[in-house]
């Protein structure tokens, strides 16, 4: 007996390990099957699991959350601030089981934009999600009260989360890229030009333009920061001082060429996209402290990497491998 276990045991194991082999095989495959539009919606999956990691740090669990809730009704209309009041307030009076809804909420976004049989779901929920957070959470990201400021992250991340989402649903249609496909290109492109219009807009505003604005606002970003990045602030904003005038003037221009220039032949357009993604990394490291993340009081990461997700979004593909892809 104790010879044929001897004998079964080493055939047993080859087995298993054939068998070990072959599902990481198929696995690895799988990886490779996926087209770039399901790398994007796994892209935007991750960042909605990064906004529910965020949301459980003990600060979230605390009243200081309702109060940042707070902070961003003054100056709205009374039929917007209203809501963000009552909501701030509810969040306030139950701090522990209102931010535990929303790391849910986000958690069961992600998995359900990974996962392929709820990817519709999911997307469809995560912009009705995205405007609620956008309004009672993040007081429409300052578009109406005059505080938008495309370099510390208006309109706010997560309503981008949403025109992804809308961008990234499963189409069967071939498309110059993939943004292109669920509507056409001429809507994808509409989308990108309000987007980075609107970036150009608001940083020619009110206090973005001032002299001293963006010199007033990095200064204010260094505290709680470690301390190579709030000497990097602190450089910044000393760099900024004076300047703050010419600077948003140039940004302006900056952010309209990105938006017209994705309305350009092909070549022009990827230096477009590239350009996108390049501004959208420095604004992300420069004016956004990485989405404040290192400072332990972040909800999401801003602007930065979700627009880099939207730039990829829209690179041109060749015309032959602009087909139907796998949904």
């Amino acid at each position: 007996m104790s010879y044929l276990l001897d004998e079964q045991a080493p055939a047993s194991a080859a087995g298993w390990l054939d068998r070990h082999r072959g599902g990481q095989a198929g696995l690895a495959g799988r990886w490779r099957a996926l087209d770039m539009r399901r790398w994007l919606q796994l892209g935007l999956a991750a960042l909605w699991l990064i906004d529910a990691l965020l949301q459980v740090q003990s600060v979230m669990f605390s009243t200081a959350f309702g109060q940042t809730l707070a902070a961003t009704a003054p100056g709205n209309p009374a039929l917007i601030a209203g809501p963000i009041t009552w909501a701030a307030r509810l969040t306030e009076a139950h701090p522990g089981w209102t931010n535990a809804a929303f790391a849910s909420v986000q958690l069961f976004l992600a998995l359900g934009i990974a996962w392929r049989p709820t990817v519709k779901l999911a997307l469809a929920a995560s912009v009705a999600w995205s405007l609620s957070v956008w309004w009672l959470g993040e007081g429409l990201g300052g578009v109406l009260n005059g505080t938008a400021d495309p370099v510390s992250g208006a309109p706010g991340a997560v309503i981008i989360y949403a025109l992804l989402a809308v961008l990234l649903w499963p189409a069967g249609r071939a498309g110059p890229f993939e943004a292109a496909r669920p509507a056409g290109a001429g809507p994808a492109r509409l989308a990108w030009l309000a987007l980075w219009g609107s970036f150009a807009y608001f940083a020619v505003q009110g206090a973005n333009r001032a002299a001293q604005g963006l010199h007033s606002m990095m200064s204010g970003m260094a505290a709680g920061e470690p301390g190579w990045l709030a000497s990097l602030d602190r450089g910044t904003a000393s760099l900024l001082a004076g300047r703050g005038t010419g600077v948003s003037i140039v940004l302006a221009v900056l952010f309209a060429v990105v938006a017209l220039g994705i309305f350009l032949p092909v070549p022009w357009a990827r230096a477009t996209v590239l350009l996108a993604a390049a501004v959208a990394v420095l604004i992300w490291v420069a004016g956004q402290n990485f989405g404040g993340i290192l400072a332990g009081s972040a909800t999401d990461p801003n602007t930065g990497p979700v627009l880099v997700l939207l730039a990829a979004a829209y690179w041109p593909v060749p015309r032959s491998a602009a087909g139907v892809g796998q949904e």
